[in-house]
């Protein structure tokens, strides 16, 4: 099983990521550890990154997730992925239901809140509006609110993704 946290700054990918690959048993990685310096000193700038500057990383990334399908590995993936046709990079080439998205949401005021007492990130929290604007709300992915505990936000993924492997393995609950 393959997850993909995503959403905009601060929503918690990272967090909840470290914690989710523990339950699964998993890999994990932080797109952010993948994007060049070139877009990072940018970020840092406060300048948001174009569709262009996001590609490379992107391509970066899908070729993570098909490492780890071919290896068999489980793996949770943290990475904003906000637009539709990111996420369609991301799944090039890999098998139609081989990764599962899970989009980490949360109110503007709690996000800004969580960006304020960050320290030592490259990402300027007054890139937050920029993220909100390009975010494209999925249709194919589980939305969960991040507004409790970590470990709550946790266990109703891990919910999901026992109904998943369940209904890949023709498991019926009972």
């Amino acid at each position: 099983m393959i997850v993909v946290l995503m959403g905009v700054t601060g929503s918690g990918k990272t967090t909840i990521g470290q914690l989710l690959a523990g339950r699964m048993h998993a890999v994990f990685a932080d797109a952010d550890n993948y994007h060049s310096a070139a877009n990072k000193t940018k970020m840092a700038a406060g300048q948001p990154l174009n569709d262009q500057d996001r590609e490379p990383w992107l391509e970066r990334l899908n070729l993570l997730l098909g490492e780890w399908l071919h290896q068999g590995q489980s793996g949770v993936l943290a990475c904003s992925a906000l637009k539709q046709s990111y996420r369609k990079t991301l799944l090039r080439y890999l098998p139609q239901g081989s990764v599962l998205f899970v989009w980490l949401d949360g109110s503007k005021d709690l996000i800004a809140g969580r960006l304020a007492e960050r320290k030592n990130h490259y990402m300027n929290p007054g890139l937050l509006d920029s993220q909100f604007a390009t975010l494209e709300p999925p249709s194919d992915a589980l939305r969960v609110v991040n507004d409790r505990e970590p470990k709550e936000v946790v266990n109703e993924i891990m919910q999901f993704v026992k109904g998943e492997e369940e209904k890949a393995h023709g498991i019926q609950a009972v």
